[in-house]
C-alpha cells in the first residue's frame, strides 16, 4: 500500500464544509478558465467506440474498461481515459473559430492505476482544447497559455482563502519554466520525479517543457502516447518538445504535485515522426488518425486539469478521496481513518 501520512494531519474543513467548498472551487473555476482561454463549454462522451483511435492510451499499457454494445451487433465500447482526441474532432466538427475553443467536464475510468494519495480508479478533470494558427505552434503559445491557467489558478487559490481564512495561499506570483533536459542536467543523479520534487520545492509552481522524448540520458521525463501532444519538435538550444506539466509544490504531502497536463498538438508531421518513434505506425489506418493525416482537424493546443487534484490541493487534503467519491482497499480506508484523514 503507497500511502503517505502527514504528521499530524487534521483537516481544515469537516465533511460538510468540504462539499461546500468543493463546490464553490468548481464553479469559479470553470467559470474563469472559460472566460481566459474563450472555450465554450459542450458534452462530453463517457464512452467511445473501440478501433476508431480517440480513446487516450496514455502510455500504452493501461486497460481501458470496456463492454459490447447489444444492438450494435460487434461494436465494444471503452470507458474513455481523456479526451485528448476527440475534443479536436469537435473543433473541426463544431466548426470552432480561431482562438475560440471548447472544455468539458470529463469522467473517466483507469483501473489500472496504483492507488495512493494521489491516483484514484475515478479520474475527473476539466477537458479543454484551443484552435492555433499554424504559425502559432512555438513555445511563446505555449508560455502564455500556461501563464493564464495559471493566473486562473491563482484567482481561484485567493477565492479559497476569502471563504476560509485558515486555509492561507501559498502560491508564488509566477509560474516558472523549465525544459526537461534542463532538469536532468541540473539533476543528473535525481530520477525524473524526484527532480520533480526538487525543482518544485525551490519554486512553488513550475511547468516542465518537453515530456515525452527521451532525454541525453536514453529515457523520456515520463511517458506520452504519440498522437496528440508534440514532444518530438526541436525548438531551442537542441530542446525538444511543446507540451508539458504545471506542478505545484504540496506543503501537505510535502511532494510534487501535478496539476495539469498539456501541450501544443502534433501536426501532421509530428504525428508521424512520433508515431514511428515508438514503433506505432499501424495506427495510421484508424479513423482519427486518417483524418488528422488527411488534414481535417484545425492546429490546436489543448490539456486536462484535474478538479479533484485542484480540490485536494486547494483545501489541503491529504488524500484524493476526501474529495472524491471512489474505491479503496479496505487497509487503505482503515489505516486513514485512524489517521485523521476520512475518505468520501
Amino acid at each position: 500500500m503507497k500511502l503517505i501520512i502527514p504528521k499530524d494531519y487534521t483537516s481544515y474543513l469537516d465533511l460538510k464544509e468540504t462539499e461546500r467548498a468543493i463546490k464553490v472551487i468548481k464553479d469559479f473555476f470553470q467559470e474563469n478558465l472559460s472566460a481566459e482561454l474563450k472555450l465554450r463549454r459542450v458534452t462530453a462522451p463517457l464512452f467511445v467506440q473501440r478501433g476508431t483511435g480517440i480513446n487516450d492510451d496514455l502510455n500504452g499499457i493501461e486497460r481501458p474498461v470496456s463492454f459490447p454494445v447489444k444492438d450494435m451487433e460487434g461494436t465494444t465500447a471503452e470507458i474513455v481515459h481523456s479526451l485528448a482526441k476527440w475534443k479536436r474532432m469537435m473543433l473541426a466538427d463544431y466548426e470552432i473559430g480561431n482562438g475560440y475553443g471548447i472544455y468539458t467536464d470529463m469522467n473517466a475510468l483507469r483501473p489500472d492505476e496504483e492507488l495512493d494519495n494521489l491516483h484514484s480508479i475515478y479520474v475527473d478533470q476539466w477537458d479543454w482544447e484551443k484552435i492555433i494558427r499554424s504559425e502559432e505552434r512555438t513555445l511563446e503559445t505555449l508560455r502564455d497559455i500556461v501563464e493564464r491557467i495559471y493566473a486562473v489558478i491563482k484567482r481561484t487559490e485567493f477565492i479559497v482563502y476569502e471563504n476560509h481564512p485558515e486555509i492561507v495561499p501559498v502560491l508564488p506570483d509566477k509560474i516558472t519554466f523549465f525544459h526537461s533536459e534542463e532538469l536532468e542536467a541540473l539533476y543528473p543523479d535525481l530520477n525524473p520525479k524526484d527532480r520533480e520534487d526538487q525543482i518544485a520545492r525551490e519554486h512553488g509552481a513550475v511547468f516542465i517543457i518537453g515530456i515525452g522524448h527521451d532525454l541525453p540520458s536514453g529515457t523520456p521525463h515520463d511517458g506520452r502516447a504519440p498522437d496528440y501532444d508534440d514532444w518530438s519538435t526541436e525548438t531551442v538550444n537542441g530542446f525538444k518538445g511543446l507540451n508539458g506539466d504545471i506542478i505545484v509544490w504540496n506543503p501537505v504531502l510535502e511532494r510534487a504535485f501535478e496539476l495539469s497536463s498539456m501541450g501544443i498538438r502534433v501536426d501532421r508531421e509530428a504525428m508521424l515522426r512520433q508515431l514511428r518513434i515508438q514503433g506505432k505506425e499501424e495506427r495510421k489506418e484508424l479513423f482519427f488518425h486518417k483524418r488528422l493525416l488527411a488534414g481535417e482537424f484545425p492546429e490546436s493546443i489543448g490539456g486536462g486539469i484535474g478538479q479533484s487534484r485542484l480540490c485536494m490541493y486547494f483545501l489541503r487534503k491529504a488524500h484524493i478521496g476526501e474529495v472524491q467519491a471512489s474505491l479503496w482497499p479496505g487497509q487503505m480506508i482503515d489505516h486513514c481513518k485512524k489517521t485523521g484523514i476520512i475518505l468520501m
